[in-house]
């Protein structure tokens, strides 16, 4: 298991990597170059200087969050093919420059939904929450809320370019369901897998974030059965998961250890983003409202311990990084992307697979 920690690039942030490769037990960045938009190569010579400037702080790059996926490859219109092309020529200058994994996504429109970017928990600190009845029916209005809260950062999957034609996306959407949304997400990773392969560069999907449909679009990547059909669909140990333990578990229907028990034994999980949620009302029957919590066990609703376990004792031994953090000691920043906490989050996770190796 090697640690990771996602950073933006020098343009995008304000942690830099010399404070980064002070976090111990921190080996590697999980990279990305922000300013290419979906259907465009990544230039080799853009990926080798992202490397050399990691390397130069005694860090690896072998993992990549994201290359997006386009709307025109998720909808399936007559650019995909072209996307498609170019997506593998994307992999193919990854991998010479050492990159192993790519996360990526497929969801409609919006990578993620929260409800709030600055949720104030009782300590003062802040974090991002979901609370369905702040959800507006307009998915413009969270938009707004997103661009007038973020400073000057731009948050990762809503991207001011491509969603500032929101209306018209949810328009392309219309007639793309489940099925036709499974269909060409099959349709890329066929067309993908064997440049995946002669690359050795293994694809990891990201789990719908919340993992249940809003504003009526289509989720295929929400629980248990979703993640065996991804799986089997495309039956190739390249075709693999981003286990986000947080997405996963937004529903609390979802039985997370058994799922990353499962999908580590069956060889699929490469990228593992480790967080814990605090469910706001769990005694209320259906409600799946939920902050962001610290990550340590008692302060939220996942038992971190028991999500370790199920990694280590199925033999788990690709990427992990801490996912998401408050804004402490007065830190500001992109919402949920703070150094300070993540970097606890790092030690609290560090500590405890120590523990479970020593202690097997």
């Amino acid at each position: 298991m090697e640690l990771t920690f996602r950073w933006y690039g020098p343009n995008e942030e304000k942690i830099t990597l010399e404070e980064i490769s002070q976090i111990p037990g921190c080996k590697g960045i999980v990279g990305t170059l922000f300013d290419i938009p979906a259907g465009e190569v990544w230039p080799r010579e853009r990926i080798h200087e992202l490397r050399e400037m990691v390397e130069a702080h005694g860090l690896t790059l072998k993992v990549i969050e994201s290359v997006n996926v386009s709307d025109d490859i998720k909808i399936g219109t007559d650019k995909r093919d072209e996307h498609i092309e170019n997506y593998k020529e994307t992999i193919r200058n990854l991998a010479a420059e050492g990159v192993k994994v790519i996360c990526y996504n497929f969801m409609p429109v919006f990578d993620w939904v929260k409800s709030d970017l600055d949720y104030v928990l009782p300590d003062g600190s802040r974090t991002l929450a979901f609370v369905k009845a702040n959800i507006p029916d307009d998915p413009q209005v969270i938009i707004d809320r997103v661009a007038n809260g973020s400073g000057d950062f731009t948050l990762p999957g809503w991207e001011p370019e491509r969603l500032a034609q929101v209306r018209a996306l949810l328009d392309a959407y219309k007639d793309i369901d489940d099925d036709k949304l499974r269909e060409n997400l099959v349709y890329f990773l066929e067309a993908i897998m064997p440049t995946c392969e002669e690359c050795d560069v293994k694809m990891a999907i990201h789990p719908d974030d919340p993992p249940y449909s809003l504003f009526g679009l289509p989720r295929i990547i929400k629980n248990r059965e979703d993640l065996d059909w991804l799986c089997t669909a495309v039956d190739t140990p390249y075709n693999g998961i981003t286990l986000c333990c947080g997405s996963i578990a937004e529903e609390p229907g979802n039985d997370i250890y058994d799922i990353l028990a499962e999908f580590t034994r069956r060889g699929r999980i490469h990228f593992v983003h480790m967080r814990n949620i605090k469910y706001i009302s769990p005694d209320e029957p259906g409600n799946k409202d939920f902050y962001e919590a610290p990550h340590p066990s008692p302060c939220g609703s996942l038992d971190m311990y028991k999500m370790m376990r199920a990694l280590h004792d199925n033999g788990f031994t690709g990427y992990m990084r801490p996912d998401h953090g408050r804004m402490i000691w007065g830190e500001t920043g992109r919402p949920g992307y703070g150094l300070y906490d993540r970097a606890l989050g790092i030690a609290y996770i560090n500590g405890m697979w120590e523990a479970i190796e020593k202690g097997a």
